[in-house]
This record gives structure tokens, C-alpha cells and sequence, in this order.
């Protein structure tokens, strides 16, 4: 369901899949090529959600902020499922693995990867290139260029099947 609210409105990219038992709220942006998967809401009601391109919010994932808190997620970013992402900072290509929870003012900067199941507390900034993990979130090591080319591969294989599921892809 896409839903204005007051005098907000989603803005979605036509080349977006929105599942159908998706919620997408208010002021919600989301671009070209993104994907939000079955059960998931996106509440833009008293902040901005600012989806990139290429990402993908997998199935029962909530997002959400705080007054004076854009929720901002950049290009091709793979965010697992049951996520729960408030008022946090992804910049781009990364995997958010799935059931993580991101707090206010985190953030997340190119190129990492979130394990499953992490806590990224308030305020706290994963660098670029990194793996972090654990409930609350630290630092493991540095990616590997392999791990690198997997976050890009997974947004794109993410890409391909939201096509698929819009009826877009004729492979």
C-alpha cells in the first residue's frame, strides 16, 4: 500500500518493486531500481526516508525516524530481512544483514558489511570497508576485496529478481 499522509506523499520510481503487502507512508522517497520486499514498512511521518538506487529492503524490515532525523539509505544496499532501521545513515553499497537494528544518528558508511543480527547503537559510525557484528555492534576486521564485490553482486541479484517480481524481467 502506498499512502499520502496530511499533505506528504510517496515519491516512487517507476522501475521500483513495491511489494504488495508492502506500506510505504508520507515522505518517502524511494529510487530507480530499489526494491521493498513483502511485509515491510516505511513510515515517513514525521521525518524523510531517502531510499538510493539499486537497494533493496527485504521482507518485514520497519523503517522509521525521529523529528529532525532523515532517514537516509544510498545506493545499492542490501538490507536483510526483519530489519528495524530508525533515524540511521547508510551511505551506500553494503549488506545490513538480516534482523540487525540501527538506532538514531548511527551510521553507515561504503562498502561494509553488518552480520546478522547486530545492534548499531545511537551515534555510533561503522567505517568504510568494515565488518562489524554483535549485539551491541563492533569492529571484526577489514572486508576483503572478494566481500566488496559480493555487496555489489547482491544488490544487483536483488535488482534482477524486483524485476522479476514487477513483471519487468523477460529472461
Amino acid at each position: 500500500m502506498i499512502k499520502s499522509l496530511n499533505t506528504l506523499t510517496p515519491e516512487i520510481n517507476e522501475h521500483t518493486f513495491i511489494a504488495e503487502n508492502a506500506v510505504v507512508i508520507g515522505d518517502v522517497h524511494i529510487g530507480e531500481g530499489s526494491s521493498v520486499w513483502y511485509g515491510s514498512v516505511l513510515r515517513g511521518d514525521v521525518a524523510p526516508i531517502r531510499v538510493g538506487k539499486k537497494t533493496n529492503i527485504q521482507d518485514l524490515c520497519i523503517f522509521h525516524s525521529d523529528h529532525g532525523l532523515i532517514l537516509e539509505i544510498g545506493d545499492a544496499v542490501t538490507i536483510g530481512h526483519s530489519c528495524i532501521i530508525h533515524g540511521t545513515k547508510i551511505l551506500g553499497h553494503s549488506i545490513i544483514g538480516m534482523g540487525s537494528i540501527l538506532l538514531n544518528g548511527s551510521v553507515i558508511e561504503k562498502n561494509t558489511i553488518l552480520g546478522a543480527g547486530s545492534l548499531v547503537t545511537e551515534g555510533k559510525v561503522v567505517k568504510e570497508g568494515e565488518l562489524w557484528m554483535g549485539r551491541p555492534a563492533k569492529f571484526i576486521r577489514n572486508l576483503t576485496p572478494e566481500e566488496v564485490l559480493k555487496i555489489e553482486a547482491s544488490a544487483e541479484n536483488y535488482y534482477q529478481n524486483g524485476l522479476t517480481h514487477k513483471g519487468e524481467n523477460n529472461d
